[in-house]
């Protein structure tokens, strides 16, 4: 991917736009998390005798820790330290709480995806595939500058990608973050100029071990039951209620919608209509306008994520920022696709807008990751920039810090 070369101030003019492009994104999204929760969760909320804003003031909290932590990353903690020792202390730090979770972690919903340390819980799993990313960035671009050797690639691959990955999903039997994480990788394989051929070789693997692991697990099978939900054997009172209360939701809406605050389904007809299926709501209250909108909001905030991968300054920023921004937008269309019934329930939560602390400070986290990467300029001018671009393979570097090894 060609990059342009940054001026001597904070920022290059290639990345300014697409940087406030990105912010506007990602507080547009938020706030409509906010008013969408509020109406959402009020219903629920008064079933369990608390404050209708209770879900509200929650992720109102989590945001600000969202914020502060966004923040930090973009503007004190540089997108390189992570290529240096500290992303070992990352990596290790999210494997220990992925076997902290296996060993004590809390179940719901039939999943043991969750971990209370003292007053905090937290679903470890939204912060390992950001460690997981960063990892794999780092150890591509060192293979590029030949720094190490193809074996000794590969093994710290399977040691470092795939072992942790194996193990989340064997332990969570969670194929959602599993496809989430193997997109960031392909992403990270895709900016740093990996062959195709090598890049559809893996996703070959990726497909057949995805349907290795539908066919032969009857929980996940009955998921596909989404194909005809009013097939349940229960005449849709059974695993098909979810999603046709979510089709409820969507005609309701039609193409204005109800009106924001007067959906139907949200009075405990629709599971989960504040967290994993608060799209079937914005459908219901905004219409076919506002869900479509939402949809447009989350393409330009992917414009935006790729242009600044496009301007970096070397290839672990392209490789952090655009595969932190692929993995960020396609979680956001998982979550919409099970919600209209396009891919089977997996319980991804929409970033920004479904309620969840976890999952909302990760997604801030990688948003400040990315405009990190943006902010750096490498030293170079404009002009050093423009010279390295005319490189016409990147893999030019690499050759000459071979040579000088």
């Amino acid at each position: 991917m060609p990059r342009i070369g940054n001026t001597t101030s904070n920022a290059a003019p290639d990345v300014i736009g697409p940087r406030l492009i990105m912010l506007l994104c990602v507080l547009g999204l938020t706030l409509l998390g906010f008013v969408m929760i509020y109406s959402a969760s009020s219903i629920s909320a008064m079933s369990e005798d608390i404050s209708t804003a209770s879900y509200l003031i929650d992720q109102l909290g989590f945001a600000v820790v969202g914020v502060i932590a966004m923040f930090v990353l973009w503007k004190v903690v540089p997108y390189r330290f992570w290529e240096g020792p500290a992303i070992w202390v990352i990596w290790g730090v999210a494997v220990a709480l992925l076997l902290l979770t296996a060993i004590m972690g809390l179940s719901a919903l039939g999943a043991q995806r969750w971990l209370r340390l003292g007053p905090i819980s937290l679903q470890p799993s939204e912060f390992v595939k950001i460690a997981i990313v960063l990892m794999a960035a780092k150890l591509f671009s060192e293979f590029r500058m030949g720094l190490t050797d193809p074996r000794t690639f590969i093994v710290q691959m399977i040691i470092f990608i795939v072992a942790p990955t194996g193990f989340l999903f064997a332990t969570q039997s969670d194929l959602g973050t599993t496809a989430i994480i193997a997109l960031g990788v392909l992403g990270v394989m895709w900016l740093g100029e990996v062959p195709l051929r090598t890049i559809l070789i893996v996703i070959g693997c990726l497909v057949v071990f995805a349907l290795g692991a539908t066919v032969f697990s009857s929980y996940r099978g009955d998921r596909f039951l989404y194909l005809n939900p009013w097939n349940d054997g229960e005449n849709g009172y059974g695993r098909g209620y979810q999603i046709i209360h979510s089709y409820y939701a969507f005609a309701e809406g039609g193409i204005f919608g109800t009106g924001l605050g007067n959906s139907r389904e949200k009075y405990l007809y629709l599971p989960e209509s504040e967290t994993d299926f608060i799209y079937a709501i914005i459908g219901e209250e905004l219409g076919l306008i506002g869900a479509v909108a939402v949809i447009i909001v989350w393409l330009i905030l992917l414009w935006a994520g790729m242009r600044i991968a496009r301007a970096a300054t070397d290839d672990f920023g392209a490789m952090i920022s655009g595969a932190l921004t692929i993995m960020l937008v396609f979680q956001a269309f998982l979550n919409i696709g099970c919600v209209i019934g396009v891919f089977p329930t997996t319980g991804k939560p929409l970033p920004f807008i479904s309620s969840g602390g976890s999952s909302l400070i990760a997604s801030f986290m990688m948003i400040g990751l990315i405009l990190s990467v943006s902010e750096d300029t490498g030293g170079r001018s404009v002009y050093e920039g423009r010279r390295d671009d005319l490189r016409v393979v990147r893999g030019g570097r690499s050759e000459r810090a071979r040579s000088r090894g």
